[in-house]
């Protein structure tokens, strides 16, 4: 395990002025609960209810899954933040976070990530499932422990296995509906898995400086460009055959499987062309953030076209 200091004197930084009171401190612990990646995650999370139910779930559940789900993914990030606070000191990419602030104290950080995954456990539980509530327990646990406290700051790779905290969320939805794990669940939680890889790399490349500084050892950091877009261009070529297997697999209709081929060979163009640019030692951090955006509107598109399939036609190749 890391060591990870937890006096509150260690990592202190001088408090920001007050002004604001109520409303700047609600504001230092949404922001602790990294709202972008909640949303992102959520926008893998109600595509997969309506597919899963082959129309729309009752209200309560969207938004007992949908709240819990947020909750859980809250909770992780405010425990990483408390974490790693000591790397985020050093960053200019995170030397806003309220724990660097002082804007919130490692222990109100610690309380509000421990009761915001309680909470979301007991949602998913009773507004679910017991199934549900496992799974995010578990999207928690690995999150926390295996990404933050064992993989993140040992190896390379930390971001491909712990990055499978961030699949978990279309595991939560399949079983919110259907009180089980089934195939289809299994290949989507598949393509956000090797989506992260292709997905974070090339933000890591522009600030690599940034992890070498704080002794992180993002790939994007620790190795060339021309070795990063190589990744890249694998990990991307093996998330699109990942997502036509919902064609055979998860009954996937005509909507989900022209919006995985457009979507899927954009991406894959996108990512040459990061490759072309590294192996000819031109590229840049334009480039590589363009992939980054990218990877973004790849998986929202997906998505959505998951959410609409199931209303207009019926699979392809295979019932469910």
């Amino acid at each position: 395990m890391v060591a990870v200091s937890t006096s509150e004197s260690a990592l202190r930084t001088p408090s920001l002025p007050q002004g604001g009171g109520f409303s700047r401190k609600l504001k230092a612990y949404v922001a602790l609960t990294k709202p972008r990646v909640i949303e992102l995650l959520l926008v893998s999370t109600l595509p997969t209810m309506i597919f899963a139910q082959r129309g729309f779930p009752s209200i309560g559940l969207m938004v007992a899954t949908m709240v819990g789900g947020a909750f859980a993914a809250g909770s992780a990030g405010a425990f990483n933040c408390y974490i790693d606070r000591d790397i985020d000191k050093v960053m200019k990419r995170t030397k806003n976070r309220p724990l660097v602030t002082g804007e919130v104290t490692p222990r109100e950080a610690l309380v509000f990530a421990t009761l915001l995954g309680i909470a979301s456990i007991l949602i998913l539980w009773f507004g679910a499932n017991g199934l549900t509530a496992l799974l995010g327990l578990g999207a928690i646990f690995f999150y926390v422990v295996i990404y933050t406290l064992i993989l993140k700051r040992r190896t390379a790779q930390n971001i491909v296995w712990g990055g499978a905290a961030g699949c978990f969320p279309v595991l939560i939805a399949w079983a919110a509906v259907r009180d089980t794990v089934e195939w289809p669940s299994i290949v989507l939680f598949m393509v956000i898995f090797l989506w992260t890889p292709p997905h974070y790399w090339p933000l890591s490349m522009k600030y690599g400086e940034d992890y070498r500084k704080a002794e992180v050892p993002m790939l994007g950091a620790i190795a060339g460009a021309k070795v990063v877009s190589v990744q890249v261009v694998l990990y991307a070529w093996a998330m699109v055959a990942c997502s036509l297997l919902m064609i055979p697999v998860g009954g996937a209709g005509w909507v989900y499987s022209i919006a995985a081929v457009l979507s899927g060979a954009w991406f894959l163009w996108e990512s040459h062309s990061l490759y072309n640019q590294a192996q000819g030692e031109n590229v840049d951090n334009k480039r590589a953030m363009k992939v980054f955006h990218g990877s973004i509107s790849y998986l929202t598109v997906l998505f959505l076209a998951l959410a609409v399939d199931p209303f207009v036609g019926g699979p392809l190749m295979a019932g469910f």
